[in-house]
């Protein structure tokens, strides 16, 4: 599902004396098929767009599409639209509500998929926990709020992605989380990439993060597209980010020192492409013989 979104705006409290302009304009196309980042400082209207993109906030100037969905027409079926997008917020273990696991995870079913009967609707709840990495058998009975944190993120992802959606938004996937949980997060939003889920957004604090995962991100600075491209191209703008308030990854923060010192590093800025980068220099310049 191709995501176009074109003179987007978006206004908190229009009509009050405390109206705040979160979207001026904002024009952004997301393929089909990728892993997309959005990035930006608090306030700058990122939060605010992907709350479009399943019309958790309606649309009130500009247009967007999202595959067949046109949201700004006044027929688009809002519930088929969010049983093919999936949204998971900033620490979405706070979510959760039912009484067991199973009944927290099927609980987006029912929503999206009456016509299920309950044995297929058990077959997909055991499914997407056993995709998240859960034993369906051992936590289908358990309260959701006896599980531990990383548990608890994870029937939360799992009650998301249930009925399969075709696109996957992720607000802070990993806050919150130790490196550990960090790559397996990642690992498993790959794996869901990879099979079922077409498109996969995600907006990050976290420059590394979309250093290594994602196949091209966007900057949002005061309610605008700033910047968009393959992270290596983003963050060959380092010195233009920092100034922008953002952060930049390690690696970039690196290759900043390097050339400072005369020495240009072409990296896509993952940490295993500019390792192997800076060893091929190194060798080249007769590291490897010394070091013999």
């Amino acid at each position: 599902m191709q995501i176009v979104a074109k003179g987007l705006t978006y206004t908190y409290d229009a009509k009050s004396p405390f109206a705040s302009q979160a979207l001026r304009g904002v024009d952004l196309t997301i393929e089909e098929g990728e892993f997309f980042g959005i990035i930006g400082h608090t306030g700058s209207g990122k939060s605010t767009f992907v709350q479009h993109l399943n019309a958790l906030i309606r649309l009130t100037g500009g247009s967007l599409t999202v595959g067949e969905f046109d949201l700004a027409s006044k027929k688009c079926d809002l519930r088929a639209l969010r049983s093919k997008v999936g949204m998971v917020f900033q620490y979405p273990e706070y979510q959760l509500f039912a009484e067991t696991v199973e009944k927290d995870v099927a609980f987006g079913l029912k929503n999206f998929h009456r016509e299920l009967t309950e044995e297929e609707r058990a077959a997909a709840v055991r499914e997407a926990l056993e995709t998240v990495g859960l034993d369906f058998e051992a936590v289908r009975e358990q309260s959701p709020f006896e599980l531990s944190g990383g548990q608890k993120r994870r029937v939360a992802i799992a009650g998301v992605i249930v009925t399969k959606p075709e696109v996957l938004i992720l607000d802070e996937p990993a806050a919150g989380l130790d490196p550990l949980g960090k790559k397996e997060l990642m690992d498993l939003l790959h794996a869901i990439h990879g099979s079922w889920c077409r498109t996969v957004v995600i907006v990050s604090h976290d420059m590394d993060e979309v250093a290594e995962n994602c196949t091209r991100a966007a900057v949002f600075e005061g309610g605008r597209v700033v910047m968009c491209g393959a992270p290596a191209e983003l963050f060959r703008r380092a010195d233009q980010l920092i100034e922008m308030g953002l952060d930049v990854p390690t690696t970039a923060h690196c290759a900043r020192i390097l050339r400072s010192r005369g020495i240009d590093v072409e990296s896509d800025f993952t940490c295993d492409d500019f390792a192997e980068k800076v060893l091929e220099l190194w060798r080249a310049k007769g590291g490897a013989g010394r070091a013999q």
